[in-house]
């Protein structure tokens, strides 16, 4: 298990970047602090507020539900803090999810019409919903490719038909915000990003080197780049 770090940076990068990856409190911490540092970049992770603020550049990585994530995010003091940041965000997953206005992942099976939406970031103005996957089987799980890659600094270098790993029921739909999209019996936003945050549906720390090629754009862009007239979407 990775180790969360309260009040300090652990080093910087080979830059003097200071990157930081956001503890949800459910997430594979260790494996997106391994992906970075195979770049030769180092992140701390961490649930401090003011190492959050101070950071660099900000990874928000997540598993499971919405749900426990946000409750997570709300019992760490982190809303607002995730909300407010001006340097560039990216989140993996669930991570990109949780960027979203609400998600409906809150109605479990269990719960049915009892259950709730997940308020969520609302950073990105969109919604996720279920996976119309037409018949396939859910969850999504496994190697896809884009079907769109719009020009945006964190894409440089991808292109349609390249593959990346996926592993998700819910998904955010096509929107002004879609600046790569994926199939996958219907079509949903693989890549959306409003401003400073951009979040990646697929798992970048597991999709190889295309996987790291975003990653490592990420950790090299300058806040120049990310200007409304970069944010070209579909």
């Amino acid at each position: 298990m990775a180790e969360t770090v309260h009040s300090s940076f652990q080093g910087k990068g080979s830059d003097g970047s200071k990157n930081v990856i956001v503890d949800t409190g459910c997430a594979n911490l260790s494996s997106v602090k391994f992906a970075i540092q195979r770049l030769g970049f180092s992140a701390t992770i961490t649930d401090n507020i003011e190492l959050i603020k101070g950071a660099d550049k900000v990874i928000l990585p997540g598993v499971g539900s919405a749900k426990h994530a946000m409750a997570n995010i709300i019992d760490k003091g982190l809303v607002e803090t995730l909300q407010s940041l001006t340097q560039p965000v990216l989140g993996f997953c669930l991570g990109m999810q949780l960027m979203a206005e609400s998600s409906t992942e809150g109605k479990s099976a269990e719960e049915g019409a009892n259950g709730s939406i997940v308020k969520c970031l609302g950073v990105i103005p969109t919604v996720v919903e279920p996976l119309n996957a037409q018949g396939n089987r859910l969850p999504h799980m496994g190697w896809n490719t884009l079907t769109n890659v719009a020009d945006h600094p964190v894409l440089k270098g991808i292109s349609v038909d390249d593959y990346f790993y996926f592993v998700h029921s819910f998904a955010a739909p096509l929107s002004e915000y879609t600046i790569a999209s994926c199939e996958y019996g219907s079509e949903f936003s693989a890549v959306i990003a409003k401003d400073n945050y951009i979040g990646c549906q697929f798992h970048p720390e597991r999709s190889s080197a295309l996987g790291s090629k975003i990653i490592k754009n990420f950790l090299e862009l300058s806040a120049l780049e990310l200007s409304p007239k970069e944010l070209t979407a579909l």
